[in-house]
């Protein structure tokens, strides 16, 4: 196909905005505060609503676009985010903001699935599949990263809805691109949706999400996280047999039988949870221990999250010399070797000397999710393409949720054990969390200050170190298991590997 390399920039610059919109907004929240007098509760939904629809409906989504088409799916998405955009950016009042959010989360898990299973129809020779695959993989992590920055620029010109509205000009590029450029794809022989699998996994994701978000504000030990908690796993485990009693079921788990799918879905997860312990520990650090702006921060993350599109290129060349396994266990190994490195960090940072660590680690990233995505994509039938796309994200999803809340506890916990508060100073904003410990200092004297935020940096330190010990640990157990798991599949899998042969 002459244009395949231009249904791949569509694709690309599609799921580079999608990533760039779940960052984006973070430095946005305080503003809400004064703008629309957002309450605490409403910023949690704010900031979580969109990845709670996002989550819930990929499955459906991916489905749906198999069934319609993925090029309509996408196109008709595309419109639909950019209506929810001006909606959201306009939003007069945060429970208004709060519904613009989930819309635009409803509209971007129609996106999401469909752009990686264009790209599954699109390249069919699989040396050029692994290397669009690893141009995809990139964009979606440059996103994460240059996300802080736009919205940094943004908001030191502009209001806070303007973050909303760069999606525009971006999505109508989409739209025409893919409507002049973009091939239909579908599966010919796929049947209805089924409604009951549809209401079973959207209910049961987004319950499993929202008990893993809660647990980490809240703690395991409260009644309404452990009871959501087990009503996300019971409405999944009633998914998944539901699937194995239709004939066409929305995720066919005979897939999770294949060693190259179920391994590369699982060390996604963990990888991707492992990871969302950096982004969390480095955007406090740069701020609240440095006392680095949120623009000066963002630009500081920027290498290492563009380095991942770096390692996304060169995973195809890599697989040649390092096979499947390999190269995923090298990325995982890279990534924890730089967590060993953020053990060593203090409260006087070397820039320079962090740089190439940040650098080895985002390489790393695009190694391990390049061949992964690759691998869930080819041993799968093209027809399905847009269903295993969504069970690929969807991991990705619970694996970020499920990293914020476990890591995320662990570095608050750490912190409050080695809080050491000045005799006399009570308050428990401070011992909740390093930003609870500035916004107390700032109103005490100047000597009394000093000590109260030396004291929470120094702790909040030993979070950070214990935090990185436990990831770089947990990214070295889960680069033996690839290494394991993925062993015997084929360096080139060819088109439409429907029988286990590495299962």
């Amino acid at each position: 196909m002459k244009n395949k390399w231009s249904c791949l920039a569509i694709a690309c610059l599609a799921t580079l905005l999608l990533s760039l919109d779940l960052t984006v907004l973070h430095l946005a929240l305080p503003r809400l505060v004064t703008d629309l007098g957002a309450s605490s509760t409403q910023l949690l939904w704010i900031g979580d609503m969109y990845g709670f629809a996002l989550a819930g409906l990929l499955v459906t989504m991916g489905n749906l676009g198999d069934r319609i088409g993925r090029k309509r799916l996408l196109i008709i998405g595309a419109v639909a985010f950019g209506a929810a955009s001006v909606v959201t950016a306009y939003a007069p009042s945060a429970e208004l903001l709060i519904a613009a959010r989930a819309l635009l989360g409803v509209a971007g898990a129609t996106i999401m699935p469909s752009t990686l299973s264009i790209v599954r129809n699109v390249f069919t020779e699989p040396g050029e599949r692994t290397a669009a695959i690893g141009i995809w993989s990139g964009m979606s992590a440059a996103g994460f990263a240059v996300g802080p920055v736009v919205g940094g620029l943004l908001l030191d010109h502009f209001w806070w809805g303007s973050v909303f509205l760069i999606n525009v000009p971006i999505m109508a590029l989409v739209v025409a691109g893919g409507i002049m450029v973009l091939p239909e794809s579908r599966n010919p022989h796929a049947g209805r949706l089924d409604l009951t699998s549809v209401a079973l996994s959207f209910t049961g994701i987004v319950i499993a999400v929202y008990a893993i978000k809660e647990a980490a504000h809240k703690g395991l030990e409260h009644a309404d996280v452990l009871g959501a908690g087990v009503a996300g796993i019971v409405l999944l485990a009633l998914f998944a047999w539901r699937q194995t009693r239709l004939a066409e079921p929305l995720i066919d788990v005979r897939l999770f039988t294949r060693r190259a799918f179920s391994a590369s879905i699982v060390t996604n997860l963990l990888a991707i949870f492992a990871m969302s312990a950096m982004m969390l520990m480095f955007a406090w650090y740069l701020q609240l221990v440095l006392g680095w702006s949120p623009l000066q921060a963002g630009l500081a993350q920027l290498p290492g999250g563009l380095s991942g599109a770096v390692g996304g290129i060169m995973a195809a060349r890599l697989i040649r010399h390092l096979g499947r396994n390999g190269v995923v266990a090298l990325g995982l190994a890279m990534n924890a070797g730089s967590f060993l490195y953020y053990t060593t960090l203090t409260a006087e940072l070397n820039y320079l000397a962090l740089l190439p660590v940040m650098v080895i680690g985002g390489v790393g990233v695009g190694f391990a999710f390049t061949v992964n995505n690759d691998n869930v994509l080819a041993t799968a039938p093209r027809q399905r393409a847009g269903a295993a796309a969504a069970v690929s994200e969807t991991a990705f999803e619970l694996g970020g949720a499920l990293g914020i809340a476990v890591l995320g506890t662990v570095l608050t916990s750490a912190y409050r054990a080695n809080l050491d508060l000045p005799a006399g100073v009570g308050g428990e904003a401070a011992r909740e969390s390093i930003a609870g410990a500035m916004g107390m200092a700032a109103g005490l004297p100047a000597e009394q200050a000093d000590q109260i935020v030396r004291a929470a940096q120094a702790a909040f330190m030993e979070g950070v170190h214990l935090t990185s010990f436990v990831t770089a640990g947990l990214l070295a157990v889960v680069a033996v298991l690839a290494l394991v798991g993925l062993r015997g599949v084929p360096k080139v899998i060819p088109e439409e590997v429907l029988a286990g042969a590495h299962s």
